[in-house]
């Protein structure tokens, strides 16, 4: 298989469980593409205009969840662990059917996405593959929150911190190269919460299908979990996760350096959108062989996951 040609996933693959906000039951099937297919949600509840792309610029709602809608209102919420997972893995063409508005939240994070992909298999096509290389650099800030995009001599970086006042998760830093680092910390990890917040959240309308099944959930001094947590560094690398779903709402995989303190969906969607406002911003790549930078791919890496 040719890790710098486009790729799906061998055959069909099934996942089951419960809408994180909406509480629903909810099947999702995951089904190979042709090459320059991207990645195409489409509502099988629904008859017509059922088809919602996930572009950032059909990014509707960030509060807890990345929704997308299409000009219908037709909507898939709770797109991030999934688009995460076929960022890491680098799947470029995919049609999703969805049965319900929301992605099921499985473990509450992309292990179980990431697992059965790779049991199922990645298929290789004769076409190259297509990146966005940033050319400059361009930031947003909202308060105390910061992110931004620049350029970047090895590939897809993420460097994300966290402050919560909570001293469990407290301040947390990571930093990860998407295309060259072993992306099994980041995969595993799972999203959370405050324990205080969960009451609130319910009367909200949100996470009528959250639970210690598929949420991290932290009191005062404890993690509520009985097992604890998967790694130690858990609460940053789930929202790393986040991120990288929220990246894949650009259409391609980024070669440049995002940094982001107290990031979140939305900051990831305002950068998307002040990146794509100057074409100056950036370069849509198609990468083959001869062409190459050695910076970009790490080639014994990704053979490791295709």
């Amino acid at each position: 298989m040719s890790i710098l040609n486009q790729k799906t996933i061998q055959s069909k693959i099934t996942f089951n469980g419960v809408g994180l906000h909406t509480g629903k039951n909810v099947q999702l099937n995951l089904l190979p593409a042709s090459p320059n297919t991207g990645i195409i949600f489409k509502r099988i509840d629904l008859k017509t205009n059922n088809i919602v792309i996930p572009i950032y610029d059909n990014v509707t709602e960030t509060t807890l969840c990345t929704t997308l809608s299409n000009e219908y209102g037709v909507k898939v919420s709770t797109v991030e662990h999934l688009m995460g997972a076929l960022y890491g893995l680098g799947v470029d063409n995919l049609l999703v059917e969805i049965n319900s508005q929301e992605l099921p939240i499985l473990d509450g994070s992309a292990k179980i996405f990431v697992e059965k992909i790779l049991s199922a298999g990645l298929k290789s096509s004769s076409t190259p593959i297509k990146l966005i290389k940033i050319n400059k650099k361009v930031s947003y800030k909202d308060g105390d929150k910061y992110i931004s995009l620049d350029k970047s001599k090895v590939a897809s970086e993420i460097d994300f911190e966290i402050n919560y006042k909570n001293k469990i998760i407290g301040i947390q830093r990571n930093k990860v190269n998407v295309f060259n680092d072993d992306l099994k910390n980041i995969f595993e990890s799972r999203t959370f919460c405050l324990f205080e917040d969960v009451e609130k959240l319910k009367k909200a309308g949100l996470a009528q299908g959250g639970s210690l099944d598929n949420a991290v959930v932290v009191d005062e001094d404890k993690v509520l979990n009985k097992d604890g947590l998967r790694n130690s560094k858990e609460f940053v690398n789930h929202k790393i996760l986040d991120c990288m779903g929220d990246l894949y709402l650009s259409g391609y995989r980024i070669v440049g350096s995002l940094v982001t303190s107290q990031g979140g969906h939305s900051l990831t969607n305002q950068i998307l959108r002040k990146l794509f406002s100057d074409k100056s911003n950036f370069s849509i790549i198609e990468i083959k062989e001869k062409t190459l930078p050695y910076q970009i791919l790490d080639k014994t890496y990704l053979k490791s996951i295709a």
